[in-house]
């Protein structure tokens, strides 16, 4: 099996660049780098599959001068589902030009606020804090868990003092209504 230098130069080349496009901010270029991706896997799994032979569906050679079929379906399977995605991609452009004639991805300031916003932590210790594989974070979500039953508690004790306050006070109307009652009935008499 013979690999040719250049197709695997290219490869190497197309992957670096397409990946260096993915990671710009204009979805124009978001678009040829992943195209560039799509293609340098097409070359990739042409490289794998080995040297060319003839058609294995054609004539009447041995086995071992046929090519593999498999790999040729992968590329076109490849090749498909990256127009796909091309064409779904130059949708969004087409939409982000529309919408605000730009085609860059700005930050979302409600996403950066959530990104800055601490999250407090109660005091555990730091064997369990390194206990999980979240470390801190899975502290951080336990903690505003907490913070949360420790707020509805809080409420349902305010509903509570609120019905009581509630009760009192209709006690002290009917008690009232009650006193009234008992002086309209001597005065009649």
């Amino acid at each position: 099996m013979s690999v040719s230098l250049v197709l695997v130069a290219l490869m190497a080349i197309f992957y670096s660049v397409g990946v260096y496009l993915l990671l710009e901010r204009s979805m124009t270029r978001v678009l040829l780098g992943f195209m560039l991706v799509g293609n340098a896997t097409n070359l990739l799994i042409l490289v794998i599959a080995g040297r060319s032979g003839t058609p294995p569906f054609y004539g009447d050679a041995p086995a071992s001068e046929m090519s593999d079929p498999l790999p040729q379906a992968f590329v076109l399977t490849s090749i498909v589902i990256t127009f796909g995605v091309s064409a779904f991609l130059m949708a969004l452009i087409y939409r982000s030009w529309r919408l605000a004639n730009a085609d860059v991805v700005q930050d979302d300031v409600e996403d950066v606020e959530i990104g800055r916003r601490r999250v407090s932590v109660t005091s555990e210790s730091s064997a369990e804090a390194e206990d999980t594989e979240f470390g801190t974070r899975a502290a951080a979500a336990v903690s505003t868990a907490l913070d949360l039953e420790e707020a509805e508690r809080l409420e349902e004790e305010q509903a509570q003092r609120e019905a009581r306050d509630r009760e009192a006070l209709d006690r002290e109307l009917r008690a009232e209504d009650g006193h009234a009652t008992e002086l309209q009935e001597e005065e009649k008499l």
